[in-house]
């Protein structure tokens, strides 16, 4: 039986912190930290790429990701984040249209965003409900993560009020 090593960074953001983790060489986790989590230096070299992406899409929000990644998921949820991937910066498109997209309901691709396991990289912020914002981020760790959602919406020029 092989293990792959995971390696974790904790990096600064214009809205907080970001956890990023590498399994093997592949990126397969990014989370949403609550504001004073302890920053943790990017050792590995895919951890120090994404955290320089990262930062490159916070100066310029229609900066296109290349990170290597592995999304573990039900075949639904692959579908989902495929689709959200196809998102462009500065665009919205709602839980509706891609549950029409991929014969679906908004509801179960409203659970597949909540489960996206690297937001911002797979931009779930870009799906809206038909009438105000969404939810985001599922309500991990019992935290109210939709500023996050309104901060990189309004970073890519999209304003939205619900």
């Amino acid at each position: 039986m092989h293990l792959r090593s995971v390696s974790q960074a904790v990096i600064a953001t214009p809205f907080g912190r970001i956890g990023l983790s590498v399994e093997g060489e592949n990126l397969s986790q990014v989370d949403f930290l609550p504001a004073g989590e302890e920053l943790i230096a990017a050792t590995h070299p895919l951890l120090r790429e994404a955290e320089r992406q990262i930062s490159a899409y916070f100066a310029d929000p229609k900066f296109v990701f290349d990170l290597p990644y592995d999304l573990s998921g039900t075949p639904h949820q692959l579908k989902v984040w495929q689709a959200i991937a196809a998102i462009p910066a500065g665009e919205v498109v709602s839980y509706a249209a891609i549950a029409k997209q991929i014969a679906s309901a908004p509801r179960a691709i409203g659970g597949a965003c909540g489960r996206n396991p690297i937001p911002v990289i797979i931009p779930c912020h870009r799906v809206v409900a038909a009438k105000g914002l969404g939810g985001f981020n599922a309500n991990r760790n019992g935290l109210d993560w939709l500023p996050i959602k309104r901060w990189l919406l309004q970073h890519e020029g999209v304003v939205y009020a619900d």
